[in-house]
C-alpha cells in the first residue's frame, strides 16, 4: 500500500486490524454502463461494458473496512421486498458482511451509473432510498461494542445509539437536520464539495464535528481543522469514479478508529479513494471474486454440479473396466501357463490330470 507522507509517496506492508465496525445506511441496486459519451440532448451513446451489483455509499463502506479489518462488519439497512432486495441481500451475505435488515413492502431502490472514457460519471437513481430508523426490530445493542460506525442514511435517534462508538463518522448526505437534531459530537463529518448535495457550511451546523473533510476529486481536498491536502496521483488509468469518496471516509473511518492521526488517517483515505478509481464498477476484482460469481452465475454451479456428477460416473466406470481388464489378463495368464501341461490327458507332474477351460 502506498501512503504520503510530507508530500512524498512511501510503500509500506498494511496489516489487517482487529477491530469492530458497523455501518448504518442505504443499499441500491446499480446498473454500470461504460459508454462512449456521457448522454447529451438528443445523442444516442453506446455501452461497450456493463455490470450489475448492490451499491450505494453504505455497501461500499462496509465492504471497505470489511477489506481493512479481521472482524465481521455489521450493515444495519433496509431492503425492499423484491428480487433486487433478495439479490442485494445474498451478494452482501456472500462477501462475508453481517446484515441487519429492516424489511420494506416497497421497491427496492435501483439506478445506473454511466462512466465515460476518462473515468467520469453520471447517475440516475429510480425510487426512493430506504434507511433504517431506531423503531425497526434490529438488533441495535450491537452498535455499543463498535469501535467506529458510519451512518450514510437514518434517523436522529440511531446517531444518538451509534455516540456510544469510539468513532462515529457520516456524511452531510443523510441530512443536516438529521445531524443537528441528534445534538451529538461527530469525529467526522466527510462529503463531496463538488456533489451541490453534499455542501453545506458550518453555520448550518449546531455542533462543529472534531474534523470536517471536504473531498474535491483529484485536486484533493480541505480538511478543517488542518488545511488544504493534496490527491494522490494515480497508479494505473482512471477507470471509474464510483465509490472513491465512500472509500476515501471508510479510510477515515478505519484510521480514527485505530487511534492513528488525523495525517496517517487521511494518507490511508487518499489511498483508498484513489484506488476505487482504478477498477469499472464497485469493488475491486469484480471479475474475480467468487461471492460474486457464485450468485450471480447460477449457470455456473449448475454446471459445477454436472461436471461433478460426470467424474462420479466416469470414475465408477473406470474402475469397472479396469476391473474387467484384470479378470480378463488374470484368466490369460492362467490359460497361458498351464496350456503346455494339457496338450494330453498326461501329465508331467506325474499324475493323469484332466483340465476343462472355458
Amino acid at each position: 500500500m502506498v501512503v504520503e507522507k510530507n508530500n512524498k509517496v512511501e510503500d509500506y506492508k498494511f496489516k489487517k486490524g482487529n477491530l469492530n465496525f458497523a455501518v448504518v445506511g442505504h443499499v441500491e441496486w446499480i446498473n454500470f454502463l461504460k459508454v462512449d459519451q456521457l448522454p447529451k440532448p438528443g445523442v444516442i451513446s453506446h455501452s461497450e461494458k456493463s455490470l450489475e451489483y448492490p451499491a450505494g455509499g453504505g455497501s461500499i463502506i462496509a465492504k471497505i473496512l470489511s477489506d481493512l479489518t479481521l472482524n465481521q462488519i455489521h450493515f444495519f439497512t433496509s431492503l425492499g421486498n423484491d428480487d433486487y432486495g433478495d439479490k442485494c441481500f445474498k451478494i452482501l451475505s456472500n462477501m462475508g458482511i453481517k446484515l441487519h435488515v429492516a424489511w420494506r413492502d416497497k421497491p427496492t431502490r435501483r439506478g445506473f451509473s454511466l462512466i465515460d472514457s476518462q473515468g467520469e460519471r453520471a447517475i440516475t437513481v429510480i425510487g426512493e432510498r430506504l434507511a433504517p430508523t431506531h423503531k425497526d426490530n434490529l438488533e441495535w445493542n450491537i452498535l455499543k461494542k463498535m469501535d467506529g460506525i458510519f451512518i450514510t442514511a437514518s434517523d436522529s435517534e440511531i446517531f444518538k445509539m451509534a455516540r456510544s462508538a469510539s468513532i462515529l463518522c457520516t456524511t452531510p448526505r443523510v441530512g443536516l437536520n438529521t445531524i443537528n437534531n441528534s445534538n451529538v459530537l461527530l469525529d467526522g463529518l466527510i462529503g463531496s464539495n463538488l456533489d451541490p448535495g453534499e455542501v453545506f457550511s458550518f453555520s448550518e451546523l449546531s455542533l462543529k464535528p472534531k474534523y470536517t473533510i471536504k473531498t474535491e476529486g483529484e485536486k484533493g481536498g480541505i480538511i478543517f481543522p488542518g488545511g488544504r491536502y493534496k490527491a494522490l496521483k494515480n497508479k494505473k488509468l482512471k477507470v471509474d469514479s464510483y465509490g472513491c469518496g465512500d472509500s476515501f471516509a471508510a479510510g477515515i473511518l478505519y484510521g480514527m478508529a485505530s487511534k492513528w492521526d488525523i495525517d496517517k488517517s487521511l494518507n490511508l483515505a487518499k489511498v483508498m479513494g484513489r484506488d476505487a478509481s482504478e477498477f469499472f464498477g464497485p469493488y475491486a476484482n469484480n471479475n474475480k471474486n467468487n461471492w460474486i460469481n457464485s450468485y450471480m452465475s447460477n449457470l455456473n454451479n449448475k454446471n459445477k454440479n454436472i461436471l461433478v456428477e460426470n467424474l462420479i460416473v466416469f470414475f465408477l466406470f473406470t474402475v469397472f473396466l479396469v476391473f474387467k481388464s484384470l479378470k480378463t489378463l488374470s484368466r490369460i495368464f492362467t490359460y497361458g501357463i498351464l496350456k503346455k501341461e494339457i496338450l494330453t490327458t498326461k501329465s508331467n507332474l506325474g499324475v493323469d490330470i484332466k483340465i476343462k477351460i472355458k
